[in-house]
């Protein structure tokens, strides 16, 4: 199975065996999922949504402040 994964100027393709949720990918490639939120094919999801063959994920930087 094969992903696009685009974080800011980022853009990768990252090849894995099994189906996997967001969750595991962030794990996987060290990105805090406390600090952003993560687009599917265009489409805002959670955590525990499961990635799919093609599919392209989008990672946005939420900011803090005050």
């Amino acid at each position: 199975m094969s992903i696009k994964l685009i974080n800011k100027d980022d853009v990768k393709e990252i090849d894995f065996e099994e189906n996997i949720t967001i969750e595991e990918l962030l794990k996987k490639e060290e990105i805090p999922i406390e600090t952003v939120v993560i687009k599917q094919n265009g489409e805002t999801v959670t955590e525990d949504e499961i990635i799919n063959d093609n599919d392209e994920i989008e990672v946005i930087k939420v900011i803090y402040g005050g």
